[in-house]
């Protein structure tokens, strides 16, 4: 293992800790890619061009999330290879898992080039910023392949114990999306199209990146290109552990859209303040994904070392630290929220809109830890079927039907934007009795017996 990464010794906090930081500071440099898209097409083309960027993210998110849930869903499957020590079926995971990234690539490419104003009309985007959108879609969506292959890289190392790499190569990858943003936008006033352009062009270089690190390494994830093609098992397994957390981020992303659908009836103003206010907001989520991925890695090479006491006692320590850290964050982000709005618009409707946005959902943050790290808790064990449920019953379907139910009866912001806290708080107290009865572990335990 990388220095400084053991987690199958040592302290369990320090260990959580020294994981979870790089992948902070890794989620921190990655939503750079859409914050300076929309710092500076919001400050050089204005609002409108800024919710053309907005309508396009969370349908962004829904056709990479399946993809990506896949590779998350592979990576339990290497942690607890890795932490089993049997490094043959590591291997065959390893590029089984390449194999599917090239193919999931081209796809994506074809799909979201071909499909964007269709999905964009769906999504009721207003005619005045729908052919910007389209444009920034498709523009992204030419760098599937890259985007793919990067966060199936990045979700090997990090699977291994590797935290450190994947944050160097994503700081370098962001510099380069500062410079071609401010190139193509504020100096040659290419168009919304062209922050789009941007990110594919940086997302290209930190897949190369952690590509070659992957492939120059000595240790026993090494990558070989003529190694890859598809094993059975290993794509069975794969898709069996990634298959629910595609589609938990999928439904995730489908309730996102329908909220920002309905986001978009209350017009330019609201639209542009919802997406300055989610800016603000991904500082919050880039913090407790990282905890999420970090005890997901932690518990998969654990239990793959049988080491079930340390394992739980593990999840305990994320809690708290998640916890300590949410509600520490969440007062930080109270008190800074106005300056950071005022990054993204001057105009003052949108920041008093985004301003009561924030004093809504930022003080409820501490209602959905249990959801990030208990799920990400029996991913790593193994099971991952009851909680996609779980999330999908709690906080999907639900949210899907306050808006279309509750929403439609009170046309309100304020009443849509409770659709968040509402289906954490349900969510986490699914979760939490779903733990202490302990009956997963017990599964997974049996089944990792008679697998061996």
């Amino acid at each position: 293992m990388e220095k400084g990464t053991k987690l199958l010794e040592g302290s369990i906090w320090k260990g959580v800790v020294a994981f979870a930081i790089p992948l902070f500071l890794g989620n921190l440099f990655q939503q750079l890619y859409n914050t300076v898209d929309s710092l500076i097409v919001g400050n050089f083309l204005g609002s409108e061009a800024l919710a053309a960027v907005s309508s396009s993210g969370n349908l962004i998110f829904l056709m990479v999330g399946l993809v990506n849930g896949v590779s998350m869903g592979a990576g339990v499957v290497i942690a607890r290879y890795f932490g089993a020590k049997d490094y043959d079926r590591m291997q065959k995971t390893i590029h089984t898992l390449l194999a599917f990234g090239l193919v999931a690539g081209a796809l994506l490419t074809v799909v979201g080039v071909a499909l964007s104003p269709v999905m964009l009309r769906l999504m009721d985007t207003p005619e005045t910023v729908l052919p910007n959108s389209i444009s920034y879609f498709r523009t992204y969506f030419t760098g599937s392949l890259a985007f793919v292959l990067y966060n199936i890289c990045m979700g090997i190392l990090q699977a291994v114990g590797d935290s450190r790499h994947p944050l160097q190569y994503l700081i370098i990858s962001s510099l380069v999306n500062v410079v071609l943003d401010l190139l193509f936008v504020g100096v040659f006033h290419m168009g919304v199209w062209s922050a789009a352009a941007a990110t594919a062009i940086s997302q290209l270089v930190s897949m190369a990146l952690c590509l070659l690190r992957l492939m120059r390494s000595e240790r026993a994830y090494r990558v070989s290109l003529r190694k890859i093609r598809f094993d059975r098992r290993a794509l069975l397994e794969i898709l069996q552990n990634g298959l629910p957390a595609g589609l938990q981020s999928v439904m995730y992303s489908l309730s996102n859209i329908i909220i920002q659908a309905s986001v978009n009836g209350f017009g330019t103003d609201v639209m542009a303040a919802y997406t300055a206010y989610g800016k603000v907001d991904g500082m919050y989520w880039m913090v407790i994904n990282a905890f999420g991925v970090a005890i997901t890695t932690f518990v998969g090479q654990n239990f793959g070392a049988r080491l079930y006491d340390r394992m739980k006692k593990s999840i305990n320590v994320c809690l708290g630290i998640a916890a300590a850290v949410t509600l520490l964050l969440s007062g930080v982000l109270m008190v800074v929220a106005e300056p950071l709005l005022g990054l993204f618009s001057d105009d003052a409707q949108v920041l008093e809109i985004g301003l009561s946005i924030v004093r809504l959902i930022v003080p409820t943050y501490i209602t959905y830890i249990f959801i990030e790290i208990l799920s990400g808790a029996m991913r790593g064990a193994g099971d991952s079927l009851i909680p996609t449920i779980m999330t999908l019953t709690g906080v999907c379907l639900l949210r899907v039907f306050w808006v279309t139910v509750v929403v439609s009866a009170h046309h309100e912001l304020n009443v849509l934007l409770l659709s968040y806290p509402i289906t954490w708080i349900v969510t986490s107290g699914m979760f939490v009795v779903y733990y202490l009865r302990g009956r997963w572990l017990k599964r997974c335990i049996a089944l990792q017996n008679a697998e061996n």
